[in-house]
């Protein structure tokens, strides 16, 4: 038994709006399947899709705080000159630069429409064939701790692991990373961006959370209600949801 990752889920005030957004930025197209728009690959609407991990922006009525998120997307560029038309055509579309601490980098952090921070980075190898989204990144305190927990929880595979970040893919070697990078940051509000995980077709979801439970996860109070999936955290108070298959 195995979960991976399907979708960030993004928490909105006005989420067509946010929606708009990452579906121009990444090339996708924004669909309305009920309250929340999600944006995946042209072409209509796949869910899961096979590769790519797409975006769910869900409707909350209060607004998001200053504080950085811990999870946050890295977008892909193939050139110099793609890098900086990406830039520029976030920006138009209602991006903002930040500073997060970066310094002297050569990617550029930006923040989407409702203050989500996000990373145009430089041309890199590894994220050639990735598509739009080069990563998903979550901050840590302890890379190692959390490649012994989301090792057992996930289907992709692990790539790297050291004191300063893990790396997963899916098994496939199709679609973005999971990266997990050490930061002296730590949790002082609910997450505004957080993962949903998918189990295996013809696995029991319940099953599935049992076994999430009992390699450390924690049920998680989101005021959610009676709902089909299953809010939880891992041992770093990362929220996450366990959807059920549809």
């Amino acid at each position: 038994m195995a979960v991976r990752p399907v979708q960030v889920n993004i928490k909105a005030l006005d989420p067509e709006a946010v929606g708009r957004f990452w579906a121009r930025a990444l090339g996708w197209n924004a669909y309305h399947p009920g309250v929340t728009t999600y944006v995946g690959p042209a072409g209509g609407p796949v869910w899961p899709d096979p590769v790519f991990v797409g975006i769910d922006v869900v409707p909350v009525p209060e607004p998001g705080t200053p504080t950085k998120n811990r999870v946050h997307l890295d977008l892909a560029t193939t050139s110099e000159a793609h890098r900086t038309e990406l830039v520029e055509r976030v920006r138009a579309l209602g991006a903002t630069p930040v500073d997060v601490g970066q310094g002297s980098v050569p990617w550029t952090v930006l923040a989407d429409v409702e203050g989500n921070e996000f990373c145009v980075l430089e041309p890199r190898d590894v994220y050639r064939d990735t598509g739009p989204i080069a990563a998903i990144v979550v901050d840590c305190a302890d890379p190692r701790a959390m490649a012994r927990f989301w090792g057992e929880v996930l289907d992709w595979t692990l790539h790297e692991v050291a004191d300063d970040r893990a790396v997963w893919r899916s098994a496939q070697g199709t679609g973005p990373y999971l990266e997990f990078l050490r930061t002296p940051d730590t949790k002082t509000v609910p997450d505004r961006v957080h993962l949903d995980l998918l189990p295996r077709p013809g696995d029991d979801k319940e099953a599935e959370v049992a076994r999430l439970r009992a390699l450390g996860a924690t049920d998680l109070d989101l005021g959610q209600g009676d709902v089909p999936w299953t809010c939880l955290a891992d041992p770093e108070d990362h929220e996450f949801c366990v959807l059920a298959p549809s």
